[in-house]
């Protein structure tokens, strides 16, 4: 089985050789850092605490050496296939990957059948890794259920979708599903720390300076192995000019990207935050975008600019648009199902819609208002009329009894007191002539003369 076919078998695979994992026997110092520094135990990965904590699933099928499929959901380069690696070399099991993109059923049969010829020979037991499983046709994936349903192979198939859209039901059941969370900047951190010192990586010939190392980690966006292919680029471009320690211009060459003057935590996330909302609301979308396209250079998280943009929506367009919270909202859904960098996109389509949508705070200044009565103790008694009138006893006393319903109306709209006496006069909502908010106000001016009996007009 080679490559070429669609498939991997690393030689030696799996054999407790005290040291590699899975894949140890095939390492050689022109490897790529990623391959070279791939966790070799449960206890050198990074992140994902929830699947090495002690008694947790994963623990307990690799250290109990059980045999169950793995089904491991999660954005790229959280450990997919560094977990299928482990559960190899651990359990002293055969690794053979199969590549959802390359192989097909006829190879994906024969994974299996040659895994099933070792368990006749008496020999070791395989783990079939199936990458990216999502782009399995049906068919394809059918063929493995054979080999899950009879244990010729331990599966473990990766995937970055959801696996309830693009796994079939009988896989699905008949696999351990696990989640994989994003790595954090701090989880990047420590992967890229253990590099610069390991034997098996960079071992402490180069030095990364602090600015480097924050580009490298907002550059990664979560993905461990792009954190190492970054920081092996940087190395080469510092030893390219005989430099022993990597520097921000060393990582900005290496990745040509310039750094993202930007702190997460500090000023820099504030004021660009600030301007970014200020130029929507002031309706310059190209400063916008500029704002938008640092945060998102930067690697600020988008689902924070997605939750900036549904508040804006109402904050400061209200029902001069009444079309811009749904936008801002289906962007923020399409930034949990589709994740970046491509839901950039969909950041953007809503930055612009936003900004050039007409203005109007009408809302804010509405429900302040009405908060501002309530704190000052504002709070009468509900009109009788108004109150529940449907348990035992509410007609005595008077609930309900002079209530206008509102459809027996004419125009759908009674002449009645909805408010406590305290703020019988009050109108918080004081909507501008901008946009769609235009006809709204003019009819709510109707509205409001007829329900407090001051003429239709």
């Amino acid at each position: 089985m080679t490559e070429g076919d669609g498939l991997f078998e690393a030689p030696g695979a799996g054999r407790a050789t005290g040291g590699g994992g899975a894949l140890s026997t095939t390492l050689h110092a022109s490897a790529p850092l990623a391959v070279r520094m791939r966790p070799r135990t449960l206890d050198e990965l990074v992140g994902q605490e929830q699947l090495r904590a002690p008694g947790a699933p994963l623990r307990q099928l690799i250290e109990g050496d059980q045999s169950m499929s793995l089904l491991l959901w999660g954005p790229p380069g959280t450990g997919k296939t560094t977990i299928a690696s482990i559960l190899s070399q651990q359990t002293d099991r055969r690794f053979v990957e199969v590549s959802a993109v390359s192989a097909g059923v006829k190879e994906v049969r024969a994974a299996i059948d040659a895994a099933r010829g070792e368990l006749a020979g008496g020999r070791r037991e395989t783990v079939l890794f199936v990458d990216e499983v999502h782009r399995f046709s049906k068919a394809q994936q059918d063929a493995l259920l054979p080999g899950v349903e009879n244990r010729w192979v331990t599966l473990v198939a990766a995937t970055t979708e959801n696996p309830f859209f693009s796994v079939i039901s009988p896989l699905l059941s008949r696999s351990l599903l696990l989640r994989l969370q994003s790595l954090t900047d701090d989880d990047i951190g420590a992967v890229v720390a253990q590099a610069l010192v390991d034997e098996r990586g960079l071992a402490g010939r180069f030095t990364l300076e602090e600015a480097a190392l924050d580009h490298l980690v907002r550059l990664a966006g979560g993905d461990a192995r792009r954190s190492l292919t970054y920081l092996e680029a940087a190395a080469g471009a510092a030893s390219v000019r005989g430099s022993s320690v990597i520097d921000l211009e060393s990582a900005e060459t290496a990745v040509d990207q310039a750094a993202v003057r930007y702190d997460r935590q500090g000023d820099q996330h504030y004021d660009v935050t600030s301007a970014f909302i200020k130029s929507v609301r002031g309706s310059d979308a190209d400063a916008a975008l500029h704002y938008l396209a640092r945060m998102m250079e930067a690697g600020e998280d988008p689902r924070f600019i997605a939750r900036r943009l549904v508040i804006l929506a109402s904050e400061d367009i209200g029902l001069a648009d009444p079309s811009a919270l749904t936008t801002a909202v289906a962007a923020a859904q399409a930034v949990q199902l589709i994740g970046m960098p491509e839901a950039g996109l969909n950041l953007a389509h809503a930055t612009i819609a936003l900004a050039v949508a007409p203005k109007s705070n009408a809302v804010t200044t509405a429900i302040g208002a009405a908060t501002a009565d309530v704190r000052d103790g504002k709070i009468g008694p509900v009109p009788a009329h108004l109150r529940d009138a449907h348990y035992s006893g509410a007609k005595k006393l008077g609930h309900g009894s002079t209530y206008t319903y509102s459809h027996d109306a004419p125009y759908g709209i009674a002449e009645q007191q909805y408010a406590p006496d305290v703020v019988l006069d009050a109108e918080y909502y004081q909507p501008t002539a901008l946009g769609a908010e235009a006809a709204v106000k003019e009819r709510w001016e109707r509205v409001r003369r007829i329900i407090r009996g001051k003429g239709s007009r």
